[in-house]
């Protein structure tokens, strides 16, 4: 039984509902979770600088056992460099570069010789486009004050943290709609069975739940299987036996343009749990932000349905 994915009527008022709340917790929460986040990032900062002894030493060994302060030194250059643009000035390998920015870790099969030589190059160009601006003691080449090392850790913090507002500002919504499912199950006697705790998707008892669970799903026109991870899995408390649970994602957004942009991921996740489990597999999603009626006929049509969380009490109509 559809709860809303077949009320186009009601679709024009809980979009502007939707986006009301969003812009709510945006104002009231977003810049404490982004100042948050530039704390920490100051404080690695802070290390690197050490570590480099105050940028003056970006040299092949600091490289090979530290990788994963790449970022931080591209933000550390005037002007701040791109991947890319790193690659091309550098000329070094492409998957040298991405492996240490994405798995902060060397690439395990690059030959020694090298990757020497592509390090001592990033090395090189890291300490020739130092901003002089921000690190003031290096063209006097003296040791720094204190206040001069947090005033450059601040402003290359500020930089990293600019560059991934968007991820943070999701990941605080992420983490406050998953409260919010969390509340409403446990008001109304549901108990939470932590994902670290050997939960599994199809060992769920009735009338608990967990988060942040795997479920294996087959390949199309391949024997092997995949984990898919879903949000928030639900045992209702008057699931018959062998009853599947309840598939909850939570998506958040911050404008119409990107959800557009990713509405296929959900298309393609129920698809795959309907090859594996059937067509009575239960994959909802659980929305508040941005999500137009192009969004929503979109996943309607795919046969995915949805509570909006203005309206968190839905979750009722699913049989919880």
């Amino acid at each position: 039984m559809a709860v809303n994915r077949d009320k186009p009527d009601r679709w024009k008022h809980d979009i502007a509902q939707s986006g009301d709340m969003y812009n709510d917790w945006f104002l009231r929460f977003a810049p404490e979770a982004y100042r948050e986040t530039r704390v920490q990032t100051t404080k690695d900062v802070e290390a690197t600088l050490r570590a480099t002894k105050n940028l003056t030493d970006v040299g092949l060994n600091l490289l090979k056992s530290n990788p994963s302060v790449l970022p931080t030194l591209r933000m550390s250059t005037c002007p701040p460099l791109a991947v890319d643009r790193l690659i091309g000035l550098t000329g070094v390998s492409a998957n040298l570069v991405r492996t240490m920015e994405k798995k902060k870790k060397l690439p395990a099969r690059m030959p020694r010789g090298m990757l020497d030589t592509d390090l001592g190059k990033i090395g090189e160009i890291i300490v020739k486009m130092a901003d002089p601006d921000i690190f003031v003691w290096l063209e006097h080449e003296k040791e720094p004050a204190e206040q001069e090392l947090y005033r450059a850790a601040t402003i290359v913090a500020d930089r990293l943290c600019g560059a991934v507002a968007s991820p943070i500002v999701r990941n605080a919504q992420e983490k406050r709609q998953l409260a919010a499912i969390d509340e409403w199950l446990s008001e109304r006697g549901y108990e939470n069975i932590p994902a670290g705790g050997g939960a599994k998707y199809d060992d769920l008892q009735p009338g608990s739940y967990s988060f942040r669970l795997n479920v294996p799903v087959g390949q199309e026109r391949t024997e092997s299987v995949i984990n898919i991870p879903v949000d928030a899995v639900v045992m209702p408390k008057a699931a018959e036996e062998d009853e599947l649970p309840l598939l909850i994602e939570a998506k958040s957004a911050g404008d119409f343009a990107n959800v557009n942009k990713r509405r296929k991921e959900e298309a393609t996740k129920m698809n795959q749990l309907r090859r594996t489990y059937g067509q009575d597999v239960r994959y909802i999603l659980f929305l508040c932000g941005y999500f137009d009626s192009g969004y929503l006929g979109y996943e309607a049509a795919e046969g995915i349905d949805w509570v909006w969380e203005h309206r968190v009490d839905d979750l009722r109509e699913f049989g919880l």
